[in-house]
């Protein structure tokens, strides 16, 4: 069983009524943010390589690498396993990024499969690939594969979210977001969008690409 996918801006609707009919806290952040957006993405290698070039840099300089990136066709393995470290990391990847996009390229993921499997299976063979991390894996269950009832706890835009929508006194860390999570289960898919909507309105930012 996976579960709901969120394909459509109505899927994301019925998601919010629902979080909003039971939570008058995200109810409020709603109220605030207006409509969240769908953020759905393209499955397949290139958008799990796109996550790796968003980890742990902004929003602008992740958009400036990608565009470098998909200009010379490293949206596909075959040309990513083509190219030395170095000629990546000219194209803006750090070393480490470039190991891992190789990595990633080589792993022989079946994007397909993913579709139909559940949600720890997705989360487990992602991970698997050295420098897919946890958030990366969830990011890519949330948006390419438009999982309805995943989380990224260890998203900081989520964390300073839910510290001040929550008027929490610090930033909760991944294990105490992700319990928090579990009372908008079966839509944290939507849940989060709300929060990262809520993240723009509050630090005028956006917090996640």
């Amino acid at each position: 069983m996976i579960g709901r996918i969120i394909q459509t801006p109505e899927c994301v609707a019925e998601g919010v009524n629902w979080l909003c009919d039971r939570d008058p806290v995200l109810a409020r952040a709603y109220a605030e943010t207006g409509p969240v957006p769908l953020r759905r993405k393209p499955d397949g290698f290139g958008q799990l390589l796109n996550a790796i070039v968003s980890q742990q840099v902004s929003v602008a300089s992740a958009n400036a690498i990608w565009a470098r990136m998909v200009a010379v066709g490293l949206d596909d393995p075959a040309r990513v396993l083509a190219l030395s470290e170095e000629e990546l990391r000219a194209l803006g990847l750090s070393r480490q990024k470039a190991r891992y996009a190789h990595a990633l390229a080589g792993a022989g993921i079946d994007y397909a499969a993913l579709q139909h499997a559940p949600d720890p299976q997705v989360i487990a063979t992602l991970t698997a690939v050295t420098g897919i991390g946890v958030w990366t894996a969830e990011v890519y269950a949330m948006f390419s594969l438009g999982r309805a009832d995943v989380f990224a706890p260890g998203d900081l835009a989520l964390q300073e979210a839910a510290r001040i929508l929550y008027q929490l006194e610090e930033r909760p860390k991944e294990k105490a977001l992700r319990q928090m999570a579990v009372e908008w289960s079966p839509w944290r898919s939507v849940a989060a969008r709300i929060l990262w909507a809520y993240y723009k309105v509050a630090k005028d930012r956006e917090g996640i690409r």
